[in-house]
């Protein structure tokens, strides 16, 4: 293991300074447990539904009646009695 993590040193100090964020966000994906049980889960291979299709189709309707746009994050926050700066706050 020592020799794979010294292998894994030399490459990353042989990258171009503009290539080192990337690598450092597919460690840290890496090691995240979340990501990695999402990169780890099946594939969701279940047939769609009548009432699935129903579901997504009433959500494409809902997009399409407001030019494609959702809900802006100020609006939801307001529904709630929260403000943007409620969230910093936090």
């Amino acid at each position: 293991m020592a020799a794979s993590k010294e292998h894994a040193h030399e490459l990353i100090d042989r990258l171009a300074p503009s290539q080192v964020p990337a690598v450092v966000g597919m460690l840290e994906a890496l090691l995240d447990p979340v990501s990695r049980v999402i990169a780890n889960a099946p594939t969701d291979d279940e047939p769609e539904g009548e009432e699935e299709r129903q579901a997504v189709a009433r959500s494409k309707a809902w997009f399409k009646q407001r030019g494609g746009q959702g809900i802006p994050h100020d609006e939801v926050l307001a529904d709630f009695g929260l403000t943007p700066d409620d969230l910093k706050n936090r």
